[in-house]
């Protein structure tokens, strides 16, 4: 019978794991894409936590879902809609069957849809799939808790850590499905549990278990599926999530530019994980500070920039409204920071879990005073790592505290990403004093060409300076409170930060001749990007400009924006950058797709808006 099951090959599918927050779908989810990306498959993930800390088993509330969308070549989105759906409860099957397709398969553990488990997921009959209309020959039911159990019926674990188990049996039945080698994952489960083999064997145990399960029955479906890999440049590759990105190019800097890296921080969702990252990176030369809170980890960032470090400081949202005063500070003494905003959902806590890009105007505007600093969005989990490294070294060479924009999105998802040759990287030369300078030295003395001022390390004889919170004399340093001074300095500050170099916004799609430019900034790249693809291939001129750097903005911002009849900006908040670029190009006045979900954007959405707006101008 196995010989006469199909294998058909695909070019991409998406896979959601759904279940209680303590059922380990994330860790499903994550061994799944690992091993796709390491057989080469281009994937894109998104983690959907719930915002309670736990909440009760088998509620509505608690449900966390992974998804990640496989690809033979170049993934640019998680996908809108799954084709696999595995729900391990009641709860699940009720709040995530919305982001299935029509046609998907969905794998369910029937030992959790007894009477209780429905009623809780507030379903009204026992008929659980004909109240959600789902067709049960799409469904693949499978007692999945009592086959664990009696899969580590010997195995001397208590049956709390047994029913732990369970998200492994259905990563097995996953991986029959698409045809993944075990090896790979059983070598993901012995990294992960190196220090407690035993755990490791039983995992291990339960994967084959829910494999063999597919294989032996079949699972109710007519065929199991492949994706071959597509040409890929060659390359060491891993799975890598945005933060752990931002990390990395943190470290990468402080390497290129010979410094020690410093990150003061406090924990907040969703950015705590890269303090998390780099406080396992002592080895080279990173130290990390957990202060008692936001504003103090912003400071002990700004000590330690003043002492000689590439400095970092890592928060979200609401982290950034506590930081700002510090963050003033270090605009003022012009030390170089690198402030990274992995924005969530707000105002206030708002939704921790969520992905928005509503802080964009507070990292343009949210300090007192004229506090200019450049500003820089990741476009996509991969891009964290050169935006991290391109902050820092912009901190670096231009003497200045940077902000990184990403998201939840980009910070929690994860990606293929192709590990970097250090020799290739852009150097990075810290904008230290000139030897010339020795014994003359003030502070606010500038590069004539960039109007960053120089970089002097305490302790460096014939370089004593101060530097602190008060407005200082453009020449001499010492503490001033003259207006005509005041306003020299003002200008000083903003003109270093507008004479910033940046690469100019690229265009894609129908550059030439597009009827419709879409226009997006940061973490929406993927979306907007198979908006517009999805668009041309229905015969529309369309293209896309999308914005990195937005603070300054590139030079051939304005020629952009003025070249197109018409341009729609598509942003997850009510409209902060179409403002922001309303404020700076003259005469602009584009449509505006704006949504504030906590979810990512939805690609048939897009381009039904943007459809709409193509009919307005015929």
């Amino acid at each position: 019978m196995a010989e006469k099951l199909e294998v058909k090959e695909l070019d991409q599918v998406v896979v959601r794991f759904s279940g209680d927050s303590g059922d380990g779908m994330q860790l499903a989810g994550n061994i799944f894409s690992t091993v796709s990306a390491t057989v080469g498959n281009g994937i894109s993930t998104f983690p959907d936590y719930p915002a309670d800390i736990r909440a009760p088993q088998g509620s509505l509330t608690g449900v966390s879902g992974f998804q990640v969308h496989i690809g033979a070549g170049r993934v640019f989105t998680p996908g809108d809609k799954c084709d696999v759906l595995v729900a391990m409860n009641a709860a699940a099957l009720k709040t995530q069957y919305r982001y299935a397709k029509s046609q998907a398969t969905i794998i369910i553990d029937t030992d959790s849809f007894g009477a209780k488990d429905l009623e809780k997921a507030q379903f009204a009959t026992d008929d659980y799939l004909g109240e959600m209309g789902i067709d049960a020959d799409r469904v693949v039911a499978c007692p999945i808790t009592s086959m664990v159990k009696d899969c580590l019926a010997d195995s001397g674990m208590d049956n709390k850590s047994v029913l732990k188990c369970r998200n492994m049996f259905a990563l097995g039945l996953v991986c029959w499905l698409f045809n993944r080698d075990l090896t790979l994952v059983a070598n993901f489960l012995h990294d992960k549990f190196a220090k407690k083999p035993q755990i490791a064997e039983n995992n291990i145990k339960v994967v084959e278990a829910g494999y063999n399960y597919g294989h032996n029955v079949h699972a109710s479906v007519p065929a199991t599926y492949r994706i071959e890999s597509k040409h890929k440049e060659k390359g060491r590759y891993m799975d890598i999530t945005g933060n752990k990105a931002t990390a990395y190019g943190l470290i990468a800097a402080a390497e290129k530019a010979g410094l020690q890296l410093f990150l003061g921080s406090y924990p907040i969702t969703p950015a705590t994980d890269i303090l998390h990252e780099l406080s396992k990176h002592k080895s080279c030369g990173v130290i990390t500070v957990q202060c008692e809170d936001e504003i103090s980890g912003c400071a002990s960032a700004i000590g330690a920039s003043f002492a000689g470090a590439l400095a970092a400081t890592s928060t979200s949202g609401p982290g950034i409204c506590l930081k700002s005063e510090a963050m003033n500070l270090a605009v003022i003494d012009e030390l170089p920071l690198v402030i990274i905003d992995v924005q969530r959902g707000g105002p206030s806590t708002g939704l921790p879990t969520k992905s928005e890009q509503t802080d964009l105007l507070q990292a343009l505007y949210g300090r007192n005073g004229e506090s200019p600093m450049p500003v820089i969005a990741a476009l996509s989990p991969t891009d964290c790592f050169d935006a991290a490294y391109n902050a820092a070294k912009m901190a670096l060479e231009h003497l200045t505290p940077v902000i990184l924009l990403t998201d939840a999105f980009i910070a929690n998802g994860s990606a293929a990403w192709k590990l970097p040759v250090m020799e290739e990287l852009d150097s990075i030369a810290p904008h230290y004093v000139r030897p010339e300078q020795k014994g003359k030295y003030t502070p606010y003395e500038r590069d004539p060409e960039t109007m960053a001022r120089y970089w002097a390390i305490p302790g460096q004889e014939g370089y004593t300076h101060i530097l602190g919170g008060l407005e200082k004399d453009s020449n001499t340093g010492a503490i001033s409170t003259d207006p005509d001074n005041h306003n020299v300095m003002c200008h000083l500050r903003a003109e270093k930060v507008a004479k910033i170099a940046v690469p100019d916004v690229d265009v894609v799609g129908d550059r030439d001749d597009a009827e419709l430019l879409i226009v997006g900034f940061g973490s929406t790249y993927g979306h907007l990007y198979s908006a517009m693809e999805e668009l041309r291939s229905k015969g529309h001129k369309v293209a896309l400009a999308q914005f990195k750097y937005i603070n300054p903005l590139p030079k051939n911002t304005s020629e952009v924006l003025k070249k197109y009849g018409k341009v729609v900006v598509a942003e997850q908040n009510l409209g902060q950058f179409a403002s922001y670029l309303r404020a700076n190009v003259d005469g602009f006045v584009p449509y505006q797709y704006n949504e504030v979900k906590g979810q990512p954007f939805v690609v048939s959405e897009l381009v039904e808006a943007f459809e709409d707006m193509l009919a307005d101008m015929a």
